[in-house]
């Protein structure tokens, strides 16, 4: 399993997470070589290079569990002074107080705690969206309960409730677990790396690689979801058709690169002003789109007043130099059963009535007969 996600982490190694994952599995390859060659060395050798082996193996898995979702990086002094409180305690109950049992909780505990945090922050983004991310948590929790009992268990064994050899069928149990939650585990992490190439091929497909708005074909079929059910749902829906005035101008003054410049910069005004839940597309060229679930025309010509006052309050600033940006808006609230090219189109005559009018404000379409 290490080297297959070593394979994987060096094919794919923009995978957020799988750096990590793999040098936890390097860990647990250290923690059976560990438990392999305890006779054959120092006794507190063997203990140091066990318990911060399994330390390490359940920091990694928590931190690449982080690192995937995008999360703050886990602090590096806080896994230092774990590692440390760790390293000490295994030491003391090694040379000045020996006790095997104090040094099986310490692991326990410690790496149970780990991987039950480590499912606690993989558990997000809902079940149907993300299944990969509650199979991994759902895998790592249970291991991270499991860690936790262990150490009853054995008591439980060694007084016989399970039955005269009772230590022996626990620790065959621990064995069992311990293989099938490794390979499970592993299967989670290649399920979680396939989960984060189909979102970036989906991010692809619909979004606009220069702007990072929605692409014309996802901004449609978006539109068309929000129309089909609004007569369902008792909700309006709006659309505002936005053109950058004077951009052919921009572009042969200052270049092709500013013009790129004033689109990003446009797209990121419009998505600070915009609701939850509203959507934004660029059409093509100049020309962007949002469509306004749950908004009517008065309420989208108020969002779309706010849209157009920001954008000409927010120039685009670059080397000393102001670039003035302003846009033409045309608003539109849909009618059943009126198509959503039929929308988009009342809306875009809006928006040309507006540059008609002398640019920089907002029209509003008639309403579909």
């Amino acid at each position: 399993m290490t080297f297959m996600l070593l394979a994987a982490w060096r094919l794919n190694p923009h995978i957020p997470g799988l750096k990590g994952w793999t040098l936890a599995y390097g860990c647990s390859l250290l923690v059976c070589l560990n438990l392999l060659l305890r006779n054959s060395g120092h006794e507190w050798l063997m203990v140091i290079m066990t318990q911060m082996s399994s330390f390490l193996l359940a920091w990694f898995n928590l931190a690449a569990a982080r690192r995937y979702l995008g999360r703050r990086s886990l602090p590096v002094l806080a896994g230092v002074a774990c590692a440390v409180i760790v390293l000490a305690c295994a030491l003391y109950f090694t040379l000045l107080q020996v006790n095997q049992g104090a040094r099986f909780l310490l692991q326990s505990y410690t790496a149970g705690v780990l991987f039950v945090m480590a499912a606690g922050q993989m558990a997000t983004g809902g079940v149907r969206e993300y299944p990969a991310r509650y199979l991994f948590a759902a895998i790592s929790g249970s291991h991270g309960l499991f860690l936790l009992l262990r150490p009853w268990l054995f008591r439980l064994g060694e007084h016989g409730m399970f039955d005269r050899h009772g230590t022996l069928v626990v620790s065959h149990l621990a064995v069992v677990e311990s293989i099938i939650a490794v390979v499970m585990l592993g299967f989670s992490v290649v399920m979680l790396a396939n989960e984060q190439v189909t979102q970036a091929l989906k991010h692809m497909a619909d979004r606009d690689s220069l702007t990072g708005a929605y692409n014309r074909r996802a901004f449609m079929a978006m539109l068309e979801k929000a129309t089909l059910y609004a007569p369902r749902l008792g909700f309006p829906v709006s659309v505002l058709l936005i053109d950058l005035d004077h951009f052919k101008r921009i572009n042969d003054t200052w270049g092709h690169q500013r013009g790129d410049d004033a689109l990003r910069h446009v797209v990121g005004v419009a998505q600070d002003c915009l609701r939850e839940g509203d959507i934004l597309g660029r059409l093509g060229g100049e020309e962007f789109a949002i469509a306004l679930p749950n908004a009517n025309q008065h309420e989208a010509e108020q969002i779309a007043s706010r849209l157009r006052q920001a954008i000409a309050a927010q120039p685009l600033q670059y080397t000393g130099t102001i670039l003035p940006l302003t846009t033409s808006i045309g608003v539109a609230a849909w009618r059943p059963p009126e198509s959503p090219d039929g929308l988009l189109h009342r809306a875009d005559e809006a928006m040309y009535q507006a540059k008609r009018q002398g640019r920089n404000c907002v029209v509003l379409a008639p309403q579909a007969d």
